[in-house]
């Protein structure tokens, strides 16, 4: 039987404990801290994309918007999934509209994309992806790299172990040397 001693300590361990975010998931028993796989974003059409699906595999997360100078690099993460999708490469757009040139419903933006640019690769809702109001994921890839995107089309790539293995501000294009490098090293880290 429980004695009181144990009930409060339940309790006051229980209420010590931060709430999850929206997006996040508990982290694993044994870890001493979260890694990219840990998370989840709400799917544009529906359901979740939950990177944990993903583990083992690299994954490319890159913040969208549709009304950017950037817009056109969809075309790159279009070919940059197609040709290294079938090797264990995950690409996942998120559109954001923290610098104002998102549309404003998903169906919009899913619309758009497959319109312009035949994206298939899987994209989540749209998220804040800076500040204290950014999606979890977010949060964590900005404290992980002491860098937060600074406009559309930042790239964060995990790597199998979740870790980030790089990151690409906006004017990097997803076809760039060193983007398609860090990408194949971290198809060969599956082993």
């Amino acid at each position: 039987m429980p004695t009181r001693r144990s009930v409060l300590t339940i309790a006051a361990a229980a209420l010590a404990a931060p709430a999850l975010s929206p997006g996040a998931f508990a982290q694993p028993a044994g870890l001493s801290s979260p890694d990219g796989f840990s998370f989840s974003f709400p799917g544009l059409e529906g359901g979740d994309i939950r990177l944990a699906d993903y583990r083992g595999r690299p994954v490319l997360v890159v913040n969208t918007a549709s009304r950017c100078g950037f817009t056109p690099q969809f075309t790159a993460l279009q070919e940059v999934w197609t040709r290294y999708r079938d090797r264990g490469l995950v690409v996942i757009g998120v559109p954001s509209n923290d610098f104002g040139q998102e549309l404003a419903s998903g169906k919009d933006i899913a619309g758009f994309c497959s319109r312009e640019f035949g994206v298939t690769f899987p994209m989540a809702a749209s998220q804040s992806v800076r500040g204290s109001s950014a999606h979890p994921f977010y949060r964590w890839a900005a404290s992980e790299r002491r860098e937060a995107p600074r406009w559309n089309f930042h790239k964060y790539l995990l790597g199998p172990d979740g870790r980030i293995a790089a990151s690409f501000p906006s004017e990097v294009r997803p076809s760039d040397p060193r983007v398609i490098g860090a990408i194949e090293r971290a198809l060969g880290a599956r082993g």
